[in-house]
């Protein structure tokens, strides 16, 4: 008796024609294939990856970080808050004046200033001037799955923590190094420490993005001489700007207006105000103007850092 065929089973409904990727090919069954990512999940990834990059090198290198951070902050607590009232040639004539804690109330919150300032500089102005100058390591960076302005900002983030690391280490060191009887009136406010410190690590490494990109290597030199030191000395690392009102010409505090186009002024009085009970700038003048900052440096820093890598 002749059999029939069997006639095949029907394909399930909604079951492409083509293979799918749950498959069995040559008796190997394929892992499902993933979608690929969108262009805003990959840059996030990158960006991720490139300040994770930036750290871990941090990590490796961290007590020659450490030293170059304290080193200069440590200088200037010695001499001006231990040496020179040890030898009665301090602010107010002997180490027992009152002047000579007020002055070390002003000081330590200036040098915490100067840290994140000169950290935010280090970690991004003169990192980015030697990759864009005979390393080139910035060829490989613009390479990575995002935007190039996102790899600006990486290195802007990553300069943040740097110093805001710095921050960390100088404040208690500065706190202390003092001579007998020079004790810093220091009063902690959280809530200012927990906002104002973090705006100033990236106003200084914002302003790190534009020097690195405005100045050639091998022009650094002239960098620290004609922006750096102008900075340091009118952005009230020694004094406090509540106090530069004496110093004006037929009634114009000629000083005080002068200073207020230092964005490092408005990072000193965010620290006295968040360090201490010293008079200080108000702060709400001090959150807007370092926010402006922020958005003015990061602007230009990343129109110059897009040319320079186009270019």
């Amino acid at each position: 008796m002749a059999s029939s065929a069997a006639a095949p089973a029907p394909e399930p409904r909604g079951v492409s024609a083509s293979v799918s990727a749950s498959s069995a090919v040559g008796g190997e069954e394929l892992l499902p294939i993933r979608p690929p990512r969108s262009a805003a999940a990959a840059s996030w990834t990158a960006l991720g990856a490139l300040i994770r990059r930036d750290l871990t090198v941090l990590g490796r290198n961290f007590v020659e970080f450490a030293a170059r951070t304290v080193m200069q902050p440590l200088l200037l607590v010695f001499v001006f808050l231990y040496v020179f009232p040890t030898i009665g040639q301090g602010i107010g004539g002997s180490s027992t004046s009152p002047g000579e804690s007020g002055f070390a109330t002003v000081l330590v919150p200036g040098v915490v200033a100067i840290s994140i300032m000169f950290q935010g500089i280090q970690s991004v102005a003169i990192q980015m001037s030697q990759e864009f100058g005979y390393t080139r390591e910035i060829e490989d960076r613009v390479q990575a799955p995002c935007p190039i302005w996102l790899v600006a900002v990486a290195r802007v983030l990553s300069g943040s923590c740097q110093a805001l690391i710095s921050a960390a280490i100088v404040f208690p060191i500065a706190a202390v190094v003092h001579a007998p009887g020079v004790e810093p009136d220091l009063h902690v406010h959280w809530p200012i420490v927990v906002t104002i410190v973090p705006l100033a690590c990236v106003a200084m490494t914002s302003l790190g993005l534009v020097l690195g990109t405005s100045f050639e290597p091998r022009n650094i030199g002239l960098m620290f001489g004609f922006v750096v030191l102008p900075l340091v000395f009118l952005g009230g690392t020694y004094y406090q700007w509540t106090r530069l009102s004496p110093v004006h010409v037929g009634g114009f505090h000629w000083l005080q207006v002068l200073v207020l186009a230092n964005p490092l002024i408005y990072v000193a009085e965010g620290m006295r105000a968040a360090f201490t009970e010293a008079s200080h700038m108000h702060l709400y003048v001090i959150y807007p103007v370092l926010v402006g900052f922020c958005v003015l440096f990061l602007a230009i820093g990343l129109r110059n850092f897009r040319r320079r890598v186009l270019s």
